[in-house]
């Protein structure tokens, strides 16, 4: 695990959801190389989708912009160590 502590940058999560959110990157750092960022999103999103139905959204890495729509309280957007991590349920249209 990279040791340190996440570094919110922006959410509408609820508090549990976000402590979640940041357990659940935390173990996948633990399981995946540092720089599987695929196998990462990929852990951290079936986990949303089991815990809180499906629809979740997850990007990992060091570099990326993104433009979406989500549902009301499911944003979070967190660092860890040199790591971005953006998980989003989508929105319904």
């Amino acid at each position: 695990m990279l040791e340190g502590k996440a570094l919110i940058e922006d959410t509408d999560m609820p508090v549990k959801m976000q402590i979640q959110a940041m357990a659940c990157a935390s173990q996948a750092l633990d399981l995946y190389d540092v720089f599987d960022y695929k196998s990462i999103a990929a852990h951290i999103k079936k986990e949303f989708d089991t815990r809180y139905g499906g629809g979740w959204q997850c990007v990992v890495g060091s570099n990326f912009g993104c433009f979406f729509t989500h549902s009301k309280g499911t944003f979070i957007y967190f660092t860890l160590e040199t790591i971005n991590f953006l998980i989003f349920k989508g929105a319904s249209s």
